[in-house]
């Protein structure tokens, strides 16, 4: 799974948490990065801070669903942010699911769980 998100420390702390239950893991600390790494490590699952610099999640997430062999990928938002428009533009964006930080271990290993299986 991918992991982007440009606050490095919850980033590492997700990547970590996630490994000690068995999953592979990749981050990246920016939009471009995570569209890059994307293309080589073709995750089944990419976990997407919505607030970034230059290039937010949601054009990361548009971005992702373009590259034919990414296109089914399943996108999860993990933001702060939990407001009805953001909601809205989760969807519009092509997200799968918009989870609001911080989010519970238990509810990422379910997700993780069900999108790859």
């Amino acid at each position: 799974m991918l992991i982007v998100d440009d606050n490095a420390d919850a980033a590492l702390v997700l990547s970590v948490c996630l490994s000690a239950y068995g999953h592979e893991t990749a981050v990246a600390y920016s939009g471009p990065e995570g569209v890059q790494l994307a293309h080589s490590f073709e995750p089944d699952i990419v976990f997407l801070d919505l607030g970034m610099p230059r290039v937010s999640g949601y054009e990361v997430a548009v971005a992702l669903r373009k590259i034919p062999r990414l296109a089914r990928v399943y996108i999860a938002a993990l933001t702060g942010w939990n407001d009805p428009k953001t909601r809205e533009q989760v969807v519009s964006a092509g997200f799968n699911r918009h989870l609001t930080k911080p989010a519970k271990v238990e509810v990422m290993l379910e997700l993780v769980e069900k999108a790859v299986a």
